[in-house]
Order: C-alpha cells, then sequence, then structure tokens
C-alpha cells in the first residue's frame, strides 16, 4: 500500500506518493531538473553576503567567483537525496577552496540539507557553520576542507574506491586557481590519469586572483590547460558564469571515456557585486555597513537572464 510523504526542496514542500524510497527518489530528481540555476545562483551570492557580514567573515568575493559553478552542481547536475544525506549512490562533492564554505552552506540550505535558519549562525560562537566548510554535524558535506591542496586527493581517493567497488556515482572537486601552486594538487592529478579515474571531474575555479595579488604576479599557472592535459586529462575551457555551458560540460558523464576531467572555468571574483570584482581587497574583507547594504541592492536589483 502506498503512502504520502512530503518532500521540501527549495523551500517548496510538495507531496508525492510512493512505493518505495526508488520512486520518491525519482521526483525528487526531476525536480531538480526543474530548478532555475540562475535563480540559485543569485540565492546563493545573496546568502553569502548576508553571511559573511553577520559572521563578520572573510572570502565573500571567493563565494561569488564560484556561486554559479555550485548552483548548475546541485540544481542540475548531481544526484542526491537531501533526505538521506549518506545515500550510498550519491554523487560525491568536495570544496577543496574550504575558505569559499558560505557557498555550499547557502546550497545546503537551498536544497533541503540544512534549514536557512542556520545561515544566520554562520561563523558565531557555538555555529556548526565555521568560516572553512566542515563536515561535523553538517549533512550534504562530504569532508571539510580549508588547508589548500588537499580536496582534490581526497576525491581522487573517493573516485577509486568507487571504481573499485563498480560504483556508478561521480564525483566532483572544486579547485581554487590559486591552491593550483600546492604539489599535492599534482601528485593527485597525477594519480587520477594513471587510474584512468573517468568518474572524476574537477572544476577549477579560475578568477585569477588570489590572496594577496593575481595568479600571473604570485606564480603563474599558463599554460594552464595545456598542463593538465599533459598529465592526461580530458580538459575542456569554460565561462565559469554561463550556466548553459556549464550544463553542456557536466551534464556529459565521462565514465567511459578512460580519463578524469578537469574544467577551467574562467571566472570573475566578486562576480555580482561591481565594487567587489576583480578586487584583491575583498578576498578577506567583509561587508560592512554601506558596503553591505549596497552590494544587496545590486543582487536584490539584479536581472536575470
Amino acid at each position: 500500500m502506498s503512502s504520502l510523504t512530503d518532500i521540501t526542496y527549495k523551500s517548496i514542500t510538495i507531496q508525492c506518493e510512493f512505493h518505495d524510497n526508488d520512486a520518491c527518489h525519482l521526483h525528487q530528481r526531476s525536480r531538480r531538473e526543474a530548478v532555475d540555476t540562475k535563480k540559485l545562483a543569485l540565492q546563493i551570492r545573496k546568502h553569502a553576503v548576508m553571511m559573511t557580514c553577520q559572521g563578520k567573515s572573510s572570502h565573500v568575493a571567493s563565494v561569488l567567483s564560484m556561486a554559479d559553478i555550485v548552483a548548475v552542481l546541485y540544481g542540475k547536475i548531481m544526484n542526491f537525496r537531501p533526505n538521506e544525506p549518506d545515500w550510498p549512490d550519491r554523487d560525491r562533492f568536495i570544496l577543496s577552496k574550504g575558505h569559499a564554505g558560505a557557498g555550499v552552506y547557502a546550497a545546503l540550505a537551498e536544497t533541503g540539507f540544512i534549514p536557512v535558519e542556520w545561515l544566520k549562525q554562520h561563523c558565531k560562537n557555538g555555529s556548526k557553520l565555521c568560516g572553512h566548510v566542515s563536515h561535523i554535524g553538517i549533512p550534504g558535506v562530504e569532508f571539510s576542507t580549508g588547508s589548500l591542496g588537499h580536496g582534490l586527493p581526497i576525491g581522487a581517493g573517493m573516485a577509486y574506491a568507487g571504481r573499485k567497488a563498480a560504483k556508478k556515482h561521480r564525483v566532483f572537486v572544486v579547485l581554487s586557481d590559486g591552491e593550483c601552486d600546492e604539489g599535492s594538487n599534482w601528485e593527485a592529478i597525477l594519480f587520477a590519469s594513471h587510474h584512468h579515474l573517468s568518474n572524476l571531474t574537477v572544476i577549477v575555479d579560475y578568477n585569477k586572483i588570489q590572496s594577496l595579488a593575481s595568479v600571473e604576479e604570485t606564480l603563474s599557472l599558463e599554460p594552464f590547460a595545456d598542463k593538465w592535459r599533459a598529465f592526461g586529462w580530458a580538459v575542456h575551457e569554460v565561462d565559469g558564469h554561463d550556466h548553459e555551458s556549464l550544463i553542456q560540460v557536466l551534464e556529459f558523464d565521462p565514465q567511459d571515456n578512460g580519463s578524469p576531467t578537469c574544467i577551467v572555468a574562467h571566472t570573475t571574483k566578486g562576480k555580482g557585486v561591481s565594487f567587489m570584482e576583480n578586487s584583491v581587497l575583498w578576498h578577506y574583507r567583509s561587508p560592512q555597513g554601506e558596503e553591505y547594504q549596497a552590494a544587496m541592492k545590486e543582487l536584490e536589483n539584479n536581472k536575470i537572464a
């Protein structure tokens, strides 16, 4: 006999009649396919500005540059169950640039993993939501990150374990461009290619600004895409704010191609708030007072195409 269960997703409560968990999951997946990823990205940006203001925390510009990437992954690409965060067949997501954790928390709230109310406690005493993304007590977070260069090695290990267990889920890792200075990443890049981890996809948030200066000035990565190709990866370069382009490259499941995938997403640091865009200042600065009001006004007036 079927039962009637409420599913809360993106702050919308719907009812579905189902006979088992798989049927309910199919309903959730079809609902996710209907998500407007551009609206989700805007919500992530608004949440991030609010969270970093109230928590007096840093890295708002780092969240803004990757908001479109995260929105496409959570709104369109990844397979998951918010009401069953440890579902064995879920896709795995690791934010290696853990300092932008506010963006992941916002996505988790908008997709039903955690209450939206939690976001108001970001970086405050006693809050579960610390500045760098943490898996402790946070459903939907696979691994705590912050010290750069560790997310990809963990993601490669997850992909390797999944391959050994004949699982079909995918592993997604978002890297910053600055953390590609870390040697541990290049060890993982070599490992993933050697083991043909085609279930692993890396998206590099290539906003070209590090903590204190530009990437070019600090340690040039170019020719960046060619370096990944030389290590045996399939490489795509896209506009990291173009949702259609992101969806096109991410929807393709390359698991039979024999190579891991790197998507070099060209982005703008601080995207969506004009006075934060392409500014080193906003890597650490917290929006307060008039700056906060101005940022929120810009986002509120955003015209989604």
